[in-house]
């Protein structure tokens, strides 16, 4: 079956500013990269739906959807914190990459694809249940785990991240709930100076000290996500895919290259093909510097579409 691709228009046109990092650029960097490689071709796009109000309340609480859609100004550029802005195209890209995210959810368990990439923007897994934080105003992989697990039944899911900063707002949707596993890797100390202490046991949280390269990375996944996976047995795995971890991307100080990315997705992979039915919904989350970001990518989705043998 093919690999989905998610994206829409409308994720461009939110803006925070003309130096922000978090830049519609990305999204064409993607698929610049996907086009010149060749794996356009084998994916299966789709445009992103708007994300209803239900299906965000399932993760975020009627006053903070409120607080996000009341925010969004007319014209300009809004501060919700000093890294986070909204414009006026904010709110839909918002609904948008939440929506794609519940989209491909649908896709994959209704069996029409194997799996799914959502090129999206913002990203998400800072948005707590009820704050917008760190570029990230709805938390876009847990609407869609809690689609998967309130709409569709399923009993048991993971959440897999591997931004270069820890995913504090998704832990703070899931943490206690047993019936999501959540592994991360992430720089520490580093924003959002969370994840180390005291998780909860649902969560395998691995802090990688500044430097950290490819075999630290590949031994912590080895070493603490795959058993976990593994004895946790998912039906479906959402995965937070930042590549602001790449040596290139100079808004960090971990050192992956772009075939990390093709390794992490290939372990997580074999695991979830035993005991998920290959169910993988993967969500753009961070990565900065353009050309590591896309290649990154490319090599990301070689895996998901099984073109990488």
């Amino acid at each position: 079956m093919a690999t989905a691709f998610i994206t829409h228009s409308a994720c461009l046109r939110h803006d925070m500013g003309s130096h922000h990092p978090e830049c519609p650029a990305r999204l064409a960097a993607i698929e610049d990269q996907l086009i010149a490689s060749g794996l356009f071709q084998f994916l299966e796009p789709h445009e992103a739906p708007l994300a209803t109000e239900a299906q965000l309340a399932r993760a975020h609480p009627a006053h903070h959807i409120e607080t996000i859609r009341s925010s969004a100004p007319e014209r300009g550029i809004v501060h919700l914190d000093p890294d986070t802005a909204m414009s006026p195209g904010t709110w839909e890209a918002a609904l948008r990459a939440a929506g794609a995210a519940v989209l491909a959810t649908d896709l994959v368990l209704g069996g029409r694809v194997e799996n799914a990439f959502c090129s999206v923007r913002p990203p998400g897994h800072h948005a707590t249940r009820d704050r917008a934080m760190g570029f990230c105003f709805f938390n876009n992989v847990a609407v869609a785990a809690l689609h998967a697990l309130e709409h569709h039944g399923l009993e048991r899911v993971a959440v897999i991240d591997f931004d270069v900063h820890h995913g504090n707002g998704t832990e703070d949707i899931f943490a206690g709930d047993e019936r999501v596993l959540m592994a991360g890797t992430f720089q520490h100390p580093f924003y959002p100076y969370s994840g180390a202490d005291h998780p909860a046991r649902n969560m395998v949280n691995v802090p990688l000290p500044a430097g950290t390269g490819s075999a630290g990375f590949r031994e912590a996944v080895s070493a603490r996500w795959l058993p976990a996976l593994r004895a946790f047995a998912p039906q479906m795995v959402f995965i937070s895919a930042g590549f602001d971890a790449h040596l290139e991307d100079d808004m960090a100080m971990l050192r992956l290259v772009d075939q990390d990315y093709g390794w992490v997705t290939r372990e997580v992979k074999a695991v979830v093909d035993r005991t998920g039915a290959g169910r993988i919904v993967s969500v753009l989350e961070g990565g900065y510097e353009l050309s590591a970001l896309g290649r990154s990518v490319v090599h990301h989705l070689r895996v998901l579409g099984g073109l990488d043998g």
